[in-house]
């Protein structure tokens, strides 16, 4: 290493070109750099879920996960299995054992669970799939009050025209409600023409269809034959023949019933800002710039509204591209900022061309971790630049050691190749050392396993490369520049930087010889008692500890943009029930706003828009799905939610967990409600806690889950309860208050 270590300072050639290589095989990788707000990746759970319309919770757990459980139990790589039994769906979720093979496993899962054959027969097919970790980039709202099925022609054609954007591959629509054709027979027309609901559907079947109808060889080519039959209206199905009499006369389907071409019927729906709303939803995939989607998006609004029919408006909303776009712009202050100050206090201490060689090493050593990203399947995210701004403060520090012993040897024998490299190997072992120290104390992060060590692993695989190319760049590359510094012994009279220089260097030598030193030479006397005085301090802080003085909370809750009330009812509670519960939450807010504007603290609206949901809670869906809970239902009549997008946290001077804490004192009582939960951060704060309890049968466990359920609601640091079915088990799943 010393022998690398003189060369390179002797050939100043090689090590420019080694910092040039560097610096442009940094720049020419960043446009290959993915853009995403969160790293996206597959979890280590497989969903399987199937439809049981019309069935109770009971008979979902009895007809569908026990089944689905004991199909899948005896598979190798099985950690755990979750099942939820919900009104009308059941859902098994397994978690995989860290290294399964996870492809091959949701293949043995799928043949296992197509090969059941007691399924209900009202079951639909089941559906297994991974779980994969992703968020969308941008939302954009299709509101008016222009009634269900022009909304959604707009929201289908916003969806398409998105779609068909240079850029952006995967939109998807949703608070709308599927299309669907119902037919009404009457029963008094079965009976006049003698026909059966079985006959009705079979010509239905047989007749509603497209077939194709071979080949036709001509003169002119072959001409393909197909039999156009399939009905999508009301018209094609009122015209489908149900009996051909002798005669020659039909009877059609519109003669013994009624056809409504309209929409399922599905208690759910969606405002937005108090209008009727269909969302658009656009996600990043491959190599995808989340920044670039956001862009395009908002260009696409600002010039299709007007195109759109009267009554409608589009708006773009949950903006997540913001939070990187923020982390961005903090990173590159914080590079700016480190880069002047790296500088200055270099300057004070060591000479001016120094100080520039050694802040050099910033840039070299983080576009050297650039250049790397792509092979490492990295991104740049929330996380890696979170690993960005973690390790600019400790990047140059082997370049400062290594550039003031450096200056040392250059004062006491002057400037010079000999110098220069006797400085450099002096503390090139102790730097080396230093270095992979650090490296070593990130490296146990890349064997955190589950979903959080896929999140987590991102920090070292930027901290370690960014700390080895700093290592690089002070021992081969630092060197060479540092070599041709003037001689200091043959300066001529000094410039006014240089005299204030000498002068904060003296000032900062008098400190250290009539202080520390002085100071450092009692401990050293006092050997025992300094040894005293640290394990004492060490002793306190332990303590502290053990008597909860000091907190500890794995993901605690982020300050965000967002804030969010949601309102469960026991199950069957009719929809009008939640939608007046979502009205009293918006009535709220508003009230709310009304506050915010009147106090004048804030100089701009400090709730920029609402999203209220009726029958399903897609912000607390997400946020649990973030903090690892995948199994809970958030969908049914029962529940609502509304999410408030509030100004950015620098634009306003009210925390959004202030403005949750009054919007529950706003909100007032629910009457009847058996869930009611504020939340003002974008994290979810973990898995809650699980009871689990056994029983000899389903009843005795309902009844107890019931009871320890009420009992546990009175204690005051309990959010809600839910309770599941899990691997034949009755559970509870209790959500403690942030």
């Amino acid at each position: 290493m010393n022998s690398i270590i003189e060369w390179f300072a002797r050939n100043r050639v090689a090590a420019n070109l080694l910092a040039a290589f560097i610096l442009m095989a940094g720049l020419l990788a960043i446009p290959k750099i993915k853009q995403e707000v969160f790293p996206e990746f597959d979890s280590d759970w497989v969903m399987i879920e199937v439809l049981y319309p019309g069935a109770a919770p009971g008979e979902t757990e009895e007809g569908i996960c026990t089944r689905v459980e004991q199909a899948v139990q005896g598979l190798p790589g099985v950690k755990q299995m979750e099942s939820t039994a919900a009104e009308g769906m059941g859902v098994v979720a397994i978690e995989l054992l860290p290294h399964t093979d996870d492809e091959t496993f949701l293949d043995e899962v799928k043949a296992k669970v197509d090969a059941i054959d007691t399924f209900p027969k009202e079951a639909e097919k089941p559906k297994v799939s991974k779980i994969i970790i992703r968020k969308q980039v941008i939302n954009v709202s299709v509101r008016g009050d222009v009634g269900e099925a022009a909304l959604k022609r707009a929201g289908e054609r916003v969806r398409d025209e998105l779609l068909s954007q240079r850029g952006i591959t995967q939109v998807e629509l949703v608070n709308v409600r599927p299309y669907e054709v119902v037919i009404e027979l009457r029963e008094v027309d079965l009976r006049r023409f003698q026909l059966t609901f079985a006959e009705v559907s079979a010509a239905i079947q047989a007749s509603s269809l497209d077939l194709p109808g071979g080949t036709l060889k001509t003169p002119g080519g072959d001409i393909l034959l197909r039999l156009k039959g399939q009905a999508y209206e009301r018209a094609d199905f009122e015209a489908i023949p149900l009996r051909t009499d002798p005669d020659g006369s039909r009877l059609t389907l519109g003669q013994v019933g009624q056809v409504v071409d309209g929409f399922a019927e599905v208690d759910s729906h969606a405002r937005f800002d108090g209008e009727p709303t269909a969302l658009v939803r656009v996600f990043r995939v491959g190599d995808q710039s989340a920044l670039e989607i956001s862009r395009l998006v908002k260009e696409y609004v600002a010039t299709a509204e007007p195109r759109m029919s009267a009554g409608i408006t589009l708006e773009t909303w949950q903006d997540d591209s913001s939070y990187l776009r923020s982390r961005l712009d903090l990173l590159l202050r914080n590079g700016r900022a480190g880069l002047i100050l790296v500088f200055f206090i270099l300057a004070l201490f060591l000479r001016f061309r120094l100080a520039i060689w050694v802040t050099f090493g910033i840039p070299v050593s983080f576009l050297g971790t650039l250049w790397l990203m792509p092979a490492m399947d990295a991104s740049i995210s929330l996380i890696t630049l979170f690993a960005f701004i973690v390790v600019l403060g400790i990047v140059v520090d082997d370049a400062i050691v290594l550039g003031e012993n450096i200056y040392t040897h250059q004062e006491k024998y002057g400037a010079g190749i000999k110098s220069t490299v006797s400085g450099a190997l002096e503390v090139g072992r102790p730097v080396i050392f230093g270095v992979l120290t650090t490296v070593a104390a990130f490296y146990p992060l890349l064997a955190i396993e589950g979903n959080t060590g896929k999140i987590l692993r991102y920090i070292p695989l930027i901290v370690m490369p960014t700390l080895l190319f700093s290592l690089v760049e002070c021992l081969f590359i630092l060197p060479a520049h540092l070599r041709n510094l003037p001689d200091v012994k043959k300066e001529k009279k000094p410039g006014l930087w240089a005299r204030f220089q000498s002068a904060f260097a003296d000032a900062v030598e008098r400190f250290i010889l009539k202080i520390y030193q002085p100071f450092l030479e009692t401990c050293l006397r006092w050997r025992y008692l300094t040894l005293s005085v640290g394990l004492a301090t060490l002793l306190l802080t332990l303590a502290g500890y053990a008597g909860g003085h000091f907190k500890f909370i794995f993901l605690p809750p982020v300050e965000g943009d967002n804030v969010a009330a949601w309102v469960s009812f026991a199950r069957g509670t009719p929809v009008e029930v939640t939608e007046k519960a979502v009205r009293q939450l918006e009535d709220a807010a508003e009230e709310l706003r009304r506050e915010i504007a009147a106090t004048g603290i804030d100089g701009t609206n400090a709730i920029l828009h609402s999203l209220s949901s009726i029958g399903q809670q897609p912000f607390r869906m997400e946020a649990e799905m973030a903090g690892g809970n995948y199994e809970a239902s958030h969908f049914g009549s029962h529940k609502g939610e509304v999410h408030l997008e509030v100004a950015p946290s620098e634009q306003r001077n009210i925390t959004s967990q202030q403005m949750a804490d009054r919007w529950r004192e706003l909100a007032g009582d629910f009457s009847g409600a058996t869930e009611v939960g504020f939340s003002a951060s974008i994290f979810s704060a973990g898995k809650p806690i699980n009871i689990r309890l056994s029983g000899p049968d389903l009843a005795t466990l309902k009844a107890a889950s019931a009871d320890l359920k009420l009992r546990l609601m009175q204690y005051p640091g309990v959010q809600d309860i839910s309770d599941s079915f899990r691997e034949g088990k009755r559970e509870l799943i209790i959500k403690l208050k942030p």
